[in-house]
């Protein structure tokens, strides 16, 4: 056995990629943004980097992942999911505060979707700020690379299930819908093709009630078959 590998040790941290919906800076448009923060401390200090921490012993992932979420930003989205590990060897080190320089650092990530109305409650730190999810500052560690694999999977999985409903209220029209899948596709639809095939998934139920307060015909208002969408089992690669 080697000096390195007696020395190495192996820690454990828990980052949150949090995406919310808001209009672009630019064209007005609903996109995708999260939330940053600012490292205060080396390595990389000044850069913007993934709300985490160090996992401390008698704490849960998915606890830790919530405080996380709670003190950057005030908020306690419903949809909370473990999205990935990230551990490679030649990962940085010494990626939170606490760690020896040797330590090799293994991070579990989370990511949440936040509703738009929770995203008006969210409190910016001195510390901490949203950006476009898809026009980032340069950011520390691996983290960009950590973004680009929730965009993925954010963009594939809007495709064939119902994860769009976590960015909206129980209640919706078909047109608050189809704006989630544009804004999260970065593309646009065709009402009458989205409205056939939401309507084909089964997963959507009439209220029976409808938009007030509209000047012309008032959409109806639909919901989710099973109430609020909850994560699928953590997946594992």
């Amino acid at each position: 056995m080697t000096t390195s590998s007696i020395d190495q040790r192996v820690s454990l941290a828990v980052s949150t990629v949090i995406f919310a919906l808001r209009p672009h800076p630019d064209t007005g448009l609903m996109t995708l943004w999260l939330p940053l923060v600012r490292r205060i401390r080396e390595p990389y200090e000044g850069m913007w980097a993934l709300p985490g921490g160090p996992l401390e012993a008698d704490e849960d992932l998915a606890a830790s992942a919530q405080h996380t979420l709670e003190r950057t930003t005030g908020l306690a989205p419903n949809y909370l999911e473990q999205l990935y590990a990230f551990g490679n060897v030649d990962r940085s080190h010494s990626d939170t505060v606490g760690y020896r320089s040797s330590d090799r650092v293994v991070s579990i990530v989370y990511w949440a979707l936040v509703r738009q109305d929770e995203v008006a409650r969210a409190v910016d730190g001195e510390n901490v700020e949203w950006f476009v999810a898809d026009d980032l500052p340069p950011l520390a560690f691996d983290h960009a690379q950590i973004v680009d694999y929730a965009l993925a999977r954010l963009r594939a999985k809007i495709t064939y299930t119902p994860i769009a409903h976590a960015f909206l209220p129980t209640e919706f029209t078909l047109a608050d819908l189809r704006a989630v899948h544009e804004a999260v596709l970065r593309t646009t639809l065709d009402p009458a093709n989205f409205r056939r095939q939401a309507l084909a998934t089964k997963t959507l139920v009439p209220t029976g009630t409808c938009l007030q307060g509209t000047s012309h015909r008032p959409p109806a208002l639909f919901r989710f078959e099973a109430g609020a969408p909850t994560p699928a089992p953590e997946e594992q690669r």
